[in-house]
């Protein structure tokens, strides 16, 4: 069976619907940096997604050729990530999606190092002749953070929100959100085949001790 990201760290992507507090170290990522809605039909998000996954894909497909990465194993692509944030606004106002600044993310084995991964954008952009220049090998970690799960629209999200910021408060946490630190979004369900209430992500919100 292909190695699960998402059964075999379960408290990284299965979090339950009531809040908590867990550290989450660096990882690296297949990432794409971008503005502006992500619902607009033709903008760059969408753009993001098919270069995202074409480099993913190419990773994944990369034991049938002659590159060989050294220590590969079977897996299953992990799930889309985001970290978004707004410029003058300290967490997220779901009512102004065109000034949103994203990174669009997809988890990459630790298997993949730097050289890898130059070697798919080459052969990505060999093979679909597309552009891949957008695409970084790029490295973060939430360090100590308030996460849950989120079932339902996106643009419900304040409310999830507002619950795990009380938590993170009630147990002597305050939210962290920086220049460095993002509001973390993980997409555990496809919105073309999921019903809308039905959407399950996974959101992170940094955090540190209350001073004093």
């Amino acid at each position: 069976m292909p190695f699960d990201y998402k059964k075999e760290y379960k408290e990284f992507y299965l979090p339950p619907r009531k809040p908590g507090i867990i550290e989450i170290p660096e990882m690296n990522y297949v990432a794409v940096r971008g503005k502006g809605n992500p619902n607009e039909p033709n903008g760059e998000y969408k753009a993001a997604m098919n270069l995202l996954y074409g480099i993913a894909f190419t990773i994944k497909m990369s034991y049938k050729g002659s590159h060989k990465i050294d220590g590969y194993f079977s897996y299953v692509v992990p799930p889309l990530e985001g970290l978004w944030w707004q410029e003058g606004i300290k967490g997220v106002d779901y009512s102004r999606k065109e000034d949103f600044q994203w990174i669009a993310m997809i988890r990459l084995p630790d298997f993949v190092k730097k050289e890898d991964f130059d070697w798919a954008v080459a052969e990505a952009s060999a093979k679909k002749k597309t552009d891949f220049s957008k695409v970084e090998f790029f490295t973060y970690g939430d360090g100590a953070c308030v996460q849950c799960m989120h079932i339902g629209s996106y643009d419900h999200e304040p409310e999830t929100v507002r619950r795990m910021e009380e938590f993170a408060a009630e147990n002597g946490y305050e939210i962290d959100i920086s220049e460095s630190r993002f509001h973390h979004e993980i997409y555990l369900s496809d919105p073309r085949r999921a019903a809308e209430e039905k959407l399950r992500t996974v959101i992170r919100h940094p955090v540190r001790p209350c001073e004093g």
